[in-house]
């Protein structure tokens, strides 16, 4: 079985995912279960990788019901949820919820944010509030769940703290990019993928 997989659909550049994670694209949703981890990426609209995504879906469900590792990043992290302001499109429904378009600050939400998580043996890997590399407009409400995993603050005219990261059993979403964020994010990665 091959290590890492990363789900190309078509509508960005994923070099930097692949080298940091030393992986394999995936053109197809067939090749997925050939995989230990699998990684879902994302850049653009939830509604174009929306599109993409529908092939997928099944073999996505099956993948994380089996219990191995699956890391949603950016909008893959969106994409883990049912829905999203951006678009039409449904999610995966892993978590409940839907991502919405930031208000009053500054978009996209562009830079180096520090990030709260909830487990102390992740501050402990990598240490306390950790700064990480976003790209955003959309972002998950904060709402109390339990797979509420790392919370992050933009601020602009007014404040909006948001979910930045998700985790239950084998499924991992981060809002930022662990790729993109030095050895922070390699150690990120270490850590909980």
């Amino acid at each position: 079985m091959k290590r890492t997989g990363v789900i190309d659909l078509g509508v960005g550049n994923f070099a930097n995912v692949c080298r940091s994670l030393d992986a394999k694209m995936i053109y197809s949703p067939y090749e997925i279960n050939d995989y230990e981890r699998i990684v879902l990426p994302g850049v653009g609209s939830f509604d174009a990788i929306g599109d993409a995504l529908e092939t997928y879906r099944e073999p996505i469900h099956q993948f994380i019901k089996s219990g191995r590792p699956f890391l949603g990043i950016c909008l893959g992290m969106q994409l883990l949820f049912e829905s999203s302001e951006e678009g039409k499109n449904r999610g995966l429904s892993i978590f409940p919820g839907k991502a919405i378009k930031f208000k009053g600050v500054q978009t996209p939400h562009m830079g180096w944010n520090g990030v709260e998580f909830k487990s102390d043996s992740t501050m402990k890997s990598i240490g306390k509030k950790p700064y990480f590399y976003f790209v955003h407009s959309y972002y998950i409400p904060l709402t109390g769940e339990d797979h509420e995993f790392g919370i992050s603050e933009h601020v602009g005219e007014t404040s909006v703290r948001f979910c930045c990261a998700v985790k239950r059993d084998n499924v991992l979403g981060v809002q930022f990019h662990p790729e993109k964020s030095g050895e922070v994010g390699k150690l990120f990665l270490e850590s909980e993928f």
